[in-house]
């Protein structure tokens, strides 16, 4: 294990996620608001330790392995507790659709992988507006309260349908990509 600086932060992302939920479901005021921000923080790490690994020339195949983990962990942890806290059919079945996608994609990679073709399925431009719409939808879920007069929680509930959306999208890209001859 190569523990560089880009490595610890995407280590210290993954530490990220049971503070960001403890200071969620802390009695405190503004906790929402206080674990949506932890979270932008742990989002903005995901940003800066891809650019420091290839500025400083600090990739690692360690690094590689564990970017993407932490990315789905952190989505998968929150969107049990967004789940968790406002229910609904809608929050559910958006749920589902971006964790069962996210399961089905890395299955999809091991297996090319294994048969030598696993640049067959890298990473898409689709799937990278996918992360984005669905790490903002996240952060306002997270946040709840309004800015400046915007409803930030139904701006958030939108995003989210909108990246199950685009999760299904990304996930049949990656599909008719891996499975075409």
């Amino acid at each position: 294990m190569n523990l560089n600086l880009p490595n610890v932060l995407t280590l210290l992302r993954i530490v990220a996620i049971p503070l960001v939920i403890l200071v969620y479901y802390a009695p405190i005021p503004r906790s929402g608001e206080i674990a949506a921000i932890i979270f932008a923080l742990a989002g903005f790490t995901d940003w800066f330790d891809g650019y420091l690994a290839r500025r400083l020339n600090q990739t690692s195949s360690f690094g590689a392995f564990l970017d993407p983990v932490a990315d789905k962990l952190m989505v998968a942890a929150l969107l049990v507790i967004i789940v968790e806290r406002f229910g609904g059919v809608w929050l559910a079945v958006a749920a589902v659709i971006i964790i069962g996608r996210e399961i089905t994609v890395s299955a999809l990679r091991e297996w090319m992988a294994e048969l030598g073709e696993r640049s067959k399925v890298k990473v898409s431009y689709v799937g990278k507006v996918k992360t984005t719409v669905q790490m903002f939808s996240l952060f306002f879920l997270l946040y709840e309260k309004p800015i400046f007069g915007l409803p930030i929680f139904q701006i958030g509930y939108w995003l989210l349908m909108v990246a199950a959306a685009l999760t299904l999208w990304s996930m049949i890209i990656y599909l008719r990509s891996a499975l075409t001859e």
